[in-house]
């Protein structure tokens, strides 16, 4: 039964994971559409900060060397994703570049996501693996986020330094 119950959950997790990172394709693509800002930039960790209320409850709470490998994880696993981040200025406004690469990052990250739940699932209950990855996922973006901030603010002050050259 308990057997049952944790193929399931891997499932639906991973079925979920697919169809939260096709969502972050098409918003991506979208994105791509309009200029950037600081605000799109900095949202997307802090809304995701509201998950960590999930470790208000014991089945989600994990030891301090499990923060740490996972937080060390996520940040390993955002380098894929801040080398193929690029910006662009057109009219003096900032944007976005969209990455061919992306979509396989994403397919290659839930791939690693999955085949380390299977390693790891059959010691770390269904919670404390949970909670893992809601830590490896928040040190990945804001690890990426900062990075994007990093480059939308030297682009910023190019195009500041050019209009008062101007």
């Amino acid at each position: 039964m308990l057997l049952v119950n944790n193929t399931l959950l891997l499932i639906v997790s991973t079925i979920i994971a697919v169809f939260m990172a096709t969502t972050m394709i098409f918003i991506r693509v979208r994105i791509a559409q309009k200029p950037t800002s600081v605000k799109k930039i900095i949202l997307p960790p802090i809304l995701m900060s509201t998950g960590a209320l999930i470790f208000l409850s014991p089945i989600f709470r994990i030891s301090p060397i499990e923060i740490m490998e996972a937080a060390i994880l996520g940040i390993i696993f955002s380098i894929f994703l801040v080398k193929t981040t690029k910006f662009e200025i057109r009219k003096n406004e900032i944007y976005l570049i969209p990455s061919k690469s992306f979509i396989f990052i994403l397919l290659g990250l839930i791939i690693a996501r999955t085949i380390i739940k299977l390693m790891i699932g059959s010691t770390v209950s269904f919670g404390q693996t949970s909670g893992m990855f809601f830590i490896l996922g928040f040190f990945m973006i804001v690890t990426w986020r900062l990075s994007m901030l990093y480059k939308y603010q030297k682009l910023k002050k190019q195009i500041d330094e050019k209009k008062h050259t101007c």
